[in-house]
């Protein structure tokens, strides 16, 4: 089978996180609607904790930054906070730096 449009482009860690977990339930519309809570690159990291955790899903903090940092990219376009405290924690740059390897499905 042929790929269209050249090469296939590997989604990130973010991206695969968030199709993986919740897009089954959060539509794009959810990120363009008027009353969106993310309003800034801290809102937006807070959210995704927020839902993950709703979720069960428990992420570490990198996962976090990685799905905000996609979203960001997608949806959004904040300015991120250097200063954010995940980004701090992680060491994480909020740019992307490319698409990363999944993480093992088997680890706690």
């Amino acid at each position: 089978m042929a790929l269209q449009g050249g090469a296939a482009q590997a989604q990130s860690r973010g991206e695969l996180l968030y199709n993986t977990n919740c897009i089954a339930c959060h539509s794009t519309q959810m990120h363009w609607r008027s009353r969106r809570l993310a309003t800034d690159w801290n809102s937006l990291e807070e959210q995704v904790r927020r839902w993950q955790q709703a979720a069960s899903l428990g992420w570490r903090d990198e996962d976090i930054v990685e799905v905000a940092r996609y979203l960001n990219e997608r949806y959004y376009g904040f300015t991120p906070t250097i200063t954010s405290g995940l980004l701090k924690a992680t060491g994480l740059s909020p740019f992307a730096a490319g698409p990363r390897p999944a993480a093992p499905t088997d680890r706690p």
